[in-house]
């Protein structure tokens, strides 16, 4: 059995690690190596296996394909009819949202459904335009052009966007960017999302109110003093009496869908008998005529080609890539987090690179068809998995539905009340505001529940960018804190065994006599935190000095062990620390030992010669240390 001392000079000869250099080679080599056993997987297989092999990666829907049942369709198919009854209806909202006429928002159910179907991992996300992202385009892009005096204009930069935002979607996919996603923070979204729906909310008050001028900001303050203004002069009720009235129908279907969960179809057909059923109203009474808003002209057949829309030439260019590349995130974010809440519930893994990659294919591909940006909706996603979806193929039913619509069913809409589209939007809202979430966030961290108060407060009174952006810039301020101010604990002896623990979580832990031991709480000891991991060390030491009745001070501390297991790396300015450290420690008669170095730290420590300067006192555990206490 090895002696304390031969286990010591383990931890002193351990050979050096691989440097920054060897580690990047490595990842290049595993990488080519990884395409190239793929690529010779496919060469080696005789006849058209190696194609077909190619393609199903590139096209899932051709692996799974293979094994459908006429049982599945059957329940895709029912699903699909599902979605599609809740599609159509707040399709045309979010359109009207995203300042964009009725039928951008049903072209974005067609094609990006379709695509997503032979692309797309998830076997049940329901692909087709948000309210966020369509209040995000609307927020962002009204900036730049006007849609009440260039609507086309508008348009074309919306679909520009799209791209953009498909572009970044696909490149983060393929450069498996996928830890771009995680800046947007879980506190930061549930803040967001509450905001956004407010916001959302409130602009929907000018159809369920019936408002002719409206503002175009998106801040609470600018949107309520629209609404006081209208009140002031004359306006007519009969819009809120339809938008009220129906609002209350749909709640009541989701409240009853709830209870009682096969009546899931109940709810998600609601929205669309509302739009029947009001549009038969106002057709019948002629309430249009009695100032009833309505939708009027919806254009339709098959999505046209917008190839020739995309503006590469406005002077916009560089503004419209920046909203692209925040819509790309959002959506993303969104999109991942649907797909693997669902994906999770069914007990199979979802790829986030490869969502990203068939997400942004989408809205590259759905920018050509005059759609605007699509991902994964919760609120369809959420019934299409109710309605017992099996695969994908619940996406290509909905999209082929929402294409009949459009081919012989957009006159039909010409009486629809915009009321009954904001009522529609309103109602889906509840969902985007988790209050219990934003509690728990408070309770479990309150950083957090700053991050995600900023995003709130933000989107309400400021913009959604600024609100993203300043999100963003605290989650970050709570990085840079947290390792400016990493924490130290002092260690004792749990009784009975040979671990060491923090004697304030564990108060039967012992000190052993004559030492203190400190552990780092840090991964990283750096030019940031050095200083205050001195100066917190040297506080500890003073703490355990006794005084004795005279009032003189006398020393019980005569070793200091730091354990340093948790730290990943240091820089020389953290070496410059643990010197400073040792050099303060012996003017006061007290020695210095490390406890537990990891690879790269004690390569470094060496390198440094402090090994040396602390009399070769490294351990590989803290019990190694207090062992050879009586040898210094």
């Amino acid at each position: 059995m090895a002696t304390s001392a031969e286990r010591s000079e383990w931890v002193l000869n351990t050979p050096e690690p691989p440097s920054l250099w060897s580690h990047f080679s490595d990842s290049l080599t595993k990488t080519f190596t990884q395409c190239r056993q793929k690529l010779s997987s496919l060469t080696d297989q005789p006849g058209p296996k190696p194609l077909l092999s190619l393609l199903q990666a590139l096209f899932p829907i051709l692996h799974w394909g293979r094994h459908y049942t006429l049982t599945k369709f059957r329940s895709d198919l029912l699903a699909g009819l599902t979605i599609a009854s809740l599609c159509i209806p707040q399709s045309i909202g979010y359109a009207t949202l995203a300042h964009l006429d009725p039928q951008y928002g049903l072209y974005t159910s067609v094609v990006p459904p379709l695509i997503y179907a032979v692309m797309g991992s998830s076997r049940d996300i329901a692909v087709g335009p948000v309210a966020v992202v369509s209040l995000l385009l609307s927020s962002m892009v009204q900036k730049l052009i006007d849609p009440a005096s260039d609507s086309l204009g508008y348009t074309k930069l919306v679909l520009t966007t799209t791209l953009f935002a498909g572009i970044f979607q696909a490149a983060f996919g393929l450069l498996r960017l996928g830890f771009l996603v995680d800046f947007l923070s879980h506190a930061v979204i549930v803040g967001f999302m509450a905001g956004a729906a407010i916001v959302i909310g409130l602009q929907q008050l000018k159809g369920l109110l019936g408002i002719t001028h409206f503002t175009t900001k998106t801040d609470i303050i600018s949107v309520l003093k629209a609404v006081w203004r209208s009140f002031q002069n004359p306006w007519n009720p009969r819009n809120f009496y339809l938008g009220s009235s129906f609002l209350i129908f749909i709640l009541s279907t989701r409240f009853v869908a709830k209870r009682k969960k096969k009546l899931f179809w109940l709810a998600a057909i609601s929205p669309l008998v509302s739009v029947i059923v009001s549009t038969l109203i106002v057709f019948v009474t002629r309430a249009d005529k009695n100032g009833v808003n309505i939708v009027k002209h919806v254009k339709g057949g098959l999505n046209p080609s917008s190839i020739n829309q995309l503006d590469f030439k406005s002077p916009f260019i560089a503004q419209v890539a920046k909203t692209g590349l925040v819509v790309a995130l959002v959506a993303l974010t969104e999109s991942v987090a649907v797909g693997r809440s669902f994906a999770s519930l069914k007990g199979y893994r979802l790829d986030g690179n490869k969502e990203m990659l068939s997400i942004g294919l989408t809205n590259i591909i759905g920018s050509f068809t005059s759609c605007y940006v699509a991902t994964g909706s919760f609120s369809r996603t959420a019934v299409n998995y109710a309605a017992g979806c099996e695969t994908l193929v619940s996406n290509i039913v909905m999209g082929i539905t929402v294409l009949i619509s459009l081919q012989f069913l957009t006159k039909l809409l010409y009486y629809t009340p915009t009321a009954i589209l904001a009522s529609i939007i309103l109602s889906a809202l509840p969902g985007l505001i988790d209050i219990s979430e934003a509690y728990k966030i408070w309770k479990v961290d309150k950083l957090d529940s700053v991050a995600s108060s900023f995003a709130f407060f933000g989107v309400l009174f400021s913009s959604v960018e600024i609100a993203l952006l300043l999100a963003v810039v605290i989650s970050f301020l709570k990085i840079i804190w947290i390792s400016i101010r990493p924490g130290t604990e002092t260690l004792g002896n749990l009784p009975g065994t040979d671990l060491f623990c923090d004697v304030h979580q564990y108060p039967m832990a012992v000190k052993p006599p004559g030492t203190l031991i400190v552990r780092l709480k840090s991964s990283l000891l750096c030019f940031a935190n050095a200083t205050f991991v001195r100066e917190r060390i040297i506080k500890w030491v003073a703490r355990e000095e006794l005084e004795d009745d005279k009032g003189n001070t006398t020393s019980t501390i005569r070793l200091v062990i730091v354990d340093i297991s948790n730290l990943v790396n240091i820089d020389t300015s953290g070496i410059a620390c643990l010197e400073e450290l040792h050099q303060s420690l012996v003017s006061q008669g007290k020695e210095l030992a490390i406890a537990s170095p990891t690879w790269e730290v004690i390569h470094k420590l060496k390198a440094a010669n402090f090994v040396s300067k602390i009399g070769g006192r490294v351990f590989l555990t803290v019990g190694e240390a207090i062992g050879c206490k009586s040898d210094f």
